[in-house]
């Protein structure tokens, strides 16, 4: 065993506690019992609320800054150019609490405005301002058209730049305005004015907005691209598409009208044969992109190719076109209607055959409508073996067949037939008018939805 060398202690004796440093016992040397009250703030009911102050200001400004983040990330999900600065103009009035906001698109040469975008104003301070003409770029307004820095004003009509406001304009006295720049060149100005909590606008505010132009600038230009590629795009497949030609005795009129999103695959054509009958077809590739509009021009040109030098029915073409397709395109999948409408003894005869795709119309004279009822069979690129049967109705003198791809009928909260039975009573009621005019009335009254483009053809045979 260990000998211990402490003392023994009897039990019930006092023991002396024994520092164990000279500071520890010593205050002069910083030792002994701390005494708390001393410490600077505690107790110091101003210091405490200062404190909490900076702390709540902290939390302001993560808020601040999360709200900035959200409304930067917001701008980028719109690529349609009004969308985008509507979104600009609203994010612009949450971020700051502001009553009012607007968007004042330069124009061309940087020196007035082009459109000015408000958000904010109330139906009856709407109705003040009918008729009143929108800002054109003078007094503080047109003071940022040529200032790069944010303006801040706290008594708008104290401003020397100031020239007051038009006849029923609500009531404004504060002001917070921007430069939106668009590749280095000013786009134009965000406004705000009148924050909801009375307060005049802060240098915090005008930090936010700053980075919001910022923001909106890239959003723009985005949105700007966006629109000149789908104005290209919308260019180039039109190009791809025929203009219908003289095909007497036969009246012959197209519509071709493109999604909101820009490219479709959708198409048509019609042509006069040698033997006197007039061939229409109509499509629908799948896609909505470049790919689907390059490959619809090459399936147009090779179906003309086949029905044209050849005397083959609607059926044994569209089999070969499916043949063809197969060993050539790529995943390439078409929905196509196509008509022969030949001259019999007494009239004409319509022959049809469909790959996958929406029956056609027949308009009487005096205005009777029929689809022409099928089994539609596979779209082509899916089994170049599938059956393309033939069929056959006789149609009347004066009579119209109509064509359509879906776009025109599709809508995602109503069912197919409904808008198909919508185009028949459209087309009912326009028997007696030109086929331009018929094609317009369906079109401007389809009820398909926007998403997707839309083709219509329609063909008419001539009367007695």
């Amino acid at each position: 065993m260990v000998p211990d060398d402490r003392d023994d202690v009897a039990p019930g004796a006092s023991v002396e506690r024994v520092p164990l440093s000279r500071e520890a016992a010593d205050p002069a040397l910083g030792g002994g019992r701390p005494d708390w009250g001393a410490v600077p703030g505690l107790g110091d009911d101003a210091h405490l609320t200062g404190v909490a102050e900076q702390v709540q200001e902290l939390v302001r400004t993560q808020v601040r800054m999360r709200s900035l983040l959200g409304a930067v990330l917001a701008l980028g999900q719109d690529l349609e150019l009004r969308a985008v600065l509507r979104r600009v103009v609203a994010a612009a009035m949450e971020l700051v609490g502001a009553r009012y906001g607007a968007l004042g698109i330069l124009d061309d040469h940087g020196e007035g405005m082009a459109e000015f975008i408000p958000l904010g104003l109330d139906e009856e301070e709407l109705r003040a301002l009918d008729g009143v003409e929108l800002p054109s770029g003078k007094g503080l307004l047109g003071l940022m058209i040529h200032q790069k820095e944010p303006l801040r004003v706290t008594d708008i009509g104290a401003h020397p730049d100031s020239v007051g406001f038009p006849p029923g304009h609500p009531p404004m006295r504060t002001l917070l305005g921007a430069a939106v720049k668009v590749r280095g060149r000013t786009y134009g100005n965000i406004y705000v004015s009148t924050r909801r909590d009375g307060h005049p606008f802060d240098h915090r505010d005008e930090e936010v907005l700053g980075a919001l132009a910022g923001a909106a600038g890239i959003a723009i230009e985005n949105a700007r691209l966006f629109e000149e590629v789908r104005t290209s795009a919308e260019r180039f497949q039109r190009l791809l598409l025929p203009r219908v030609p003289d095909l007497s005795p036969f009246e012959v009129a197209s519509v071709y009208r493109p999604a909101d999103a820009g490219l479709g695959g959708d198409w048509y054509d019609a042509l006069r044969l040698r033997d006197g009958a007039c061939v229409a077809v109509i499509g629908d590739v799948i896609g909505h992109d470049l790919v689907a509009a390059a490959s619809m021009a090459r399936i147009r040109s090779k179906l003309r190719a086949l029905v044209y030098d050849r005397h083959t029915s609607p059926g044994a073409a569209l089999s070969s076109l499916d043949r063809i397709l197969m060993a050539t395109e790529e995943d390439t999948v078409t929905t196509i209607s196509l008509a022969r409408i030949e001259p019999t003894g007494t009239g004409w005869d319509l022959c049809w055959s469909t790959a996958g795709h929406l029956p056609p119309l027949v308009l009487s004279p005096g205005g009777g409508a029929r689809y022409l009822e099928a089994e539609p069979g596979l779209p082509l690129g899916v089994d170049p073996d599938a059956e393309r049967p033939d069929h056959r109705y006789p149609m009347p003198p004066s009579s119209t067949v109509l064509m359509f791809t879906d776009g025109l009928v599709e809508h995602p909260d109503h069912p197919l037939d409904r808008g198909l039975d919508r185009v028949a009573e459209i087309a009912a009621a326009c028997t007696d008018r030109s086929v331009q005019d018929l094609c317009r009335a369906v079109t401007d009254g389809a009820p398909g939805d926007g998403h997707d483009d839309l083709a219509v053809l329609a063909v008419r045979v001539p009367g007695r």
